[in-house]
């Protein structure tokens, strides 16, 4: 779920972030990154050709909202995945609350190295993540561990116009040069040998509700505590940066969710 400071410690630890604070910034946030639960069971009833109950893989899982909302929406089994223990700590509590423990179950691992055999998995989930790993290396390096027809449903954040402003495009050069458009996506999917379904973009309410409102009032709490910590207030500032930006150029660029699905052999 792309955080822009997440992204420069995890690609290059720029400038020195402090890791610690990250987290403490980032702790116990309904979400870590945009969403919302009627987006992911839109988007899941859209895979129509399921078995009863498929086997599902959730890449990047964090402290695991969507991936409550899948359980809720299938009979099937989910495994979902983080680097970071303690997202997957709240995880498993609110599975064991759910009543999902027989179903839903975590692991610790990375992305880059997925320990399954191919042909797993019947949909792989990631939402906000796979931009860690880079959007097409993603499609090409996920696509062996799905089985013939399986479905792979991403989010990745997308210029959503042609025009953009100079400021703008300079910030995202620097926090993700991945980012393209919609239709270079889409033509990313069909290169890597999908068959496209549709896509979906991303409301607004969907960052602010389960984010940046939550994350608004983190960053209000702990510029008190830090208000004296200048390693800690330029990394809060950055997070507030992020903020202002998408509150100005939300037209321009947001989340949109590829649907696509692993051609039948």
């Amino acid at each position: 779920m792309i955080n822009l400071e997440k992204n420069r410690m995890i690609t290059t630890i720029k400038g020195g972030w402090n890791m610690n604070i990250f987290f403490e910034i980032h702790k116990n946030l309904p979400r870590e990154g945009p969403g919302d639960n009627q987006y992911t069971r839109e988007i899941f009833l859209l895979l129509s050709s399921l078995p009863e109950k498929p086997h599902i893989l959730d890449i990047g899982c964090g402290p695991g909202m969507q991936t409550l909302e899948l359980a809720r929406n299938t009979k099937g089994t989910i495994t979902a995945i983080d680097t970071h223990l303690p997202f997957l700590e709240v995880l498993n509590q609110k599975i064991g609350q759910e009543g999902f423990s027989g179903r839903v179950k975590t692991e610790k691992m990375s992305m880059f190295t997925l320990k399954f055999p191919k042909d797993s998995f019947d949909v792989i989930w990631s939402e906000g993540a796979i931009y860690i790993m880079g959007f097409q290396r993603g499609l090409k390096e996920w696509k062996q561990y799905l089985k013939s027809g399986g479905y792979l449903v991403v989010s990745e954040i997308s210029w959503l116009k042609e025009n953009i402003p100079p400021l703008l495009k300079a910030f995202w050069m620097e926090a993700y040069p991945g980012i393209r458009s919609i239709s270079g996506n889409i033509a990313r999917v069909q290169q890597e040998g999908y068959h496209f379904i549709r896509y979906l973009v991303l409301s607004d309410s969907a960052w602010w509700k389960n984010y940046y409102d939550p994350l608004i009032k983190r960053i209000s709490k702990l510029k008190i505590k830090y208000r004296n910590n200048k390693e800690a207030m330029a990394q809060l500032e950055d997070e507030e940066k992020e903020m202002e930006i998408f509150r100005k150029y939300s037209d321009i660029y947001g989340y949109v969710y590829y649907v696509m699905k692993k051609n039948t052999n």
